[in-house]
């Protein structure tokens, strides 16, 4: 499951989202980060542009 699916189910605290940027990085997927979070391009959107705040705010929005 991706960090966006498992936070919308409840299953993990929105600052899991560091764990998933790490594991991005040290690892080899061929995803971009967004993809590999789960993010749609709205969201990855906000997520550069604003915050993780901003992010937080609009997957909230979907719980």
């Amino acid at each position: 499951m991706t960090f966006k699916e498992k936070y919308l189910a409840g299953e993990i605290e929105f600052e899991a989202i560091d764990d998933y940027v790490d594991e991005w990085n040290s690892g080899s997927s061929p995803e971009t980060l967004a993809r590999f979070l789960g993010l749609n391009e709205e969201e990855e959107d906000v997520w550069i542009e604003d915050s993780d705040e901003a992010l937080k705010e609009l997957l909230d929005r979907e719980k």
